[in-house]
């Protein structure tokens, strides 16, 4: 039977999963495949698991459970293995890896972050402060069938926005990660130019979001932040 990972703890975590049930209908029932150092909370893998939004509740209630009593390190959803015996190697072979990562989030929680500008001010940024912007801007209008003027201006403007980009979220990482333990970065989307993913100390929690909130005031209204969290420290595994 294949096996079902959850998470990873370390072998002295209460483990306290009375109540709780895994993933599959009807609910699997959790169990624990140990080492003389670490634990891993598993269940057998039902046939034909898909994200479905019971699951993957199911398989984030495992870890919030765990987390609320100590370390864990949270597996992403349908991670399997063969059977149990090959969790204990695996827990064997990386147990230095493991450990060290348990003492890293431990008493941490992640947030992501992701944020997003207008893209109309940005423009009207790019051609208030580039003199080359405005002079291939007013050329094309002057000239339509200019293509040549046409494909540098758009490049230009590519450039200009990634530059820009690039520099705003530097700048925004690195306002923040003085509140943070450690960052990730996080692969952008069509809609946000920053995604990002912070490890912050739970008693730190509110001094965190604190910043977050003044430096998004301080972007004023052209910028959108969204910050998701608390979550289990899945860019931290």
């Amino acid at each position: 039977m294949a096996t079902y990972l959850y998470a990873i703890t370390g072998a002295d975590h209460p483990l306290q999963l009375s109540g709780v049930t895994g993933v599959g209908d009807p609910a699997a029932r959790l169990r624990t495949v140990k080492t003389k150092a670490l634990c891993a909370v598993v269940s057998d893998a039902p046939d034909g698991l898909r994200a479905k939004r019971r699951d993957v509740a199911a398989h984030q209630s495992v870890q919030e459970r765990l987390l609320a009593d100590g370390a864990a390190l949270p597996m992403r959803f349908g991670l399997i293995g063969p059977d149990d015996a090959q969790v204990v190697s695996a827990l064997e072979e990386h147990r230095e890896t493991y450990t060290r990562r348990l003492e890293e989030i431990d008493g941490c929680r992640e947030y992501h972050l992701k944020v997003a500008r207008d893209e109309d001010d940005l423009l009207r940024e790019i051609v208030q402060e580039s003199a080359e912007v405005r002079r291939l801007n007013e050329r094309t209008r002057q000239n339509p069938e200019a293509y040549d003027d046409k494909v540098a201006l758009g490049e230009l403007i590519s450039q200009e926005v990634q530059a820009r980009q690039d520099r705003a979220g530097s700048d925004i990482v690195a306002r923040l990660a003085p509140s943070a333990v450690r960052t990730a970065d996080v692969e952008p989307t069509k809609s946000h130019f920053l995604s990002v993913s912070f490890l912050v100390e739970r008693e730190k929690a509110a001094a965190f979001s604190e910043a977050v909130h003044e430096e998004a005031g301080q972007r004023g209204d052209t910028y959108t932040f969204s910050l998701h969290g608390p979550l289990p420290p899945y860019s931290f595994v």
